[in-house]
Parts: C-alpha cells; structure tokens; sequence
C-alpha cells in the first residue's frame, strides 16, 4: 500500500487534533473530562425531559405536577451552576494542584 503524501497526512493529523480539541476543549474548560461531561450533561437533559413532560401533563391536567418543573429548573440551576462555582473554588485554592 503507497504511503500518503506528506501534505495528505499533515492534513489528516490537523483533522484529528481538531476533533480531539473539539470533544475536549468545553468539558476542560468547565472542570471536566469528556467522561464526566457525558454523564452529567445526559443526567442532565433525562431530568429536562421528565420535567418536560411532566410540565406537559400538568397543562393538560393542573392540578397534578403542580411545582415539578419549578423545582426541577432550581435542582438543576443549583448543580450546574452553585456546584460548579464551590468546586472552582476550591481548585483555584489548592495550591498543591498542577494543571
């Protein structure tokens, strides 16, 4: 099998630096790995779609879920938000930690 030119494998090696830079760059820039963000991120969008349509429901019938999707937006604010802030600060204060 012939080898590729040089600037077709420069090319392909750009290609994935990027795709790599692209699944890596937003989780590291909140204090994840690709890992963790999938996993709180899908929790995350689970909970919206339980709360959607529990919210859903309760347009229909209003007296049932009637503080579901209120309480879900401030469970959920409180995580990503309130939790990210304490877990920055706290990396930003351990000096012993070396990024």
């Amino acid at each position: 099998m012939p080898s590729q030119p040089r600037s077709a494998r420069l090319r392909l090696g750009w290609v994935v630096v990027n795709v790599i830079r692209a699944f890596c760059e937003h989780p590291a820039s909140v204090g994840e790995s690709y890992g963790q963000h999938l996993l709180r991120a899908s929790g995350f969008g689970v909970r919206m779609l339980i709360a959607g349509t529990a919210c859903l429901v309760h347009g229909i019938f209003p007296f049932l879920f009637e503080r579901t999707g209120s309480r879900t937006i401030t469970e959920l604010n409180d995580r990503m938000v309130v939790d990210r802030r304490v877990a920055r600060t706290a990396i930003a204060s351990d000096e012993r930690l070396t990024l």
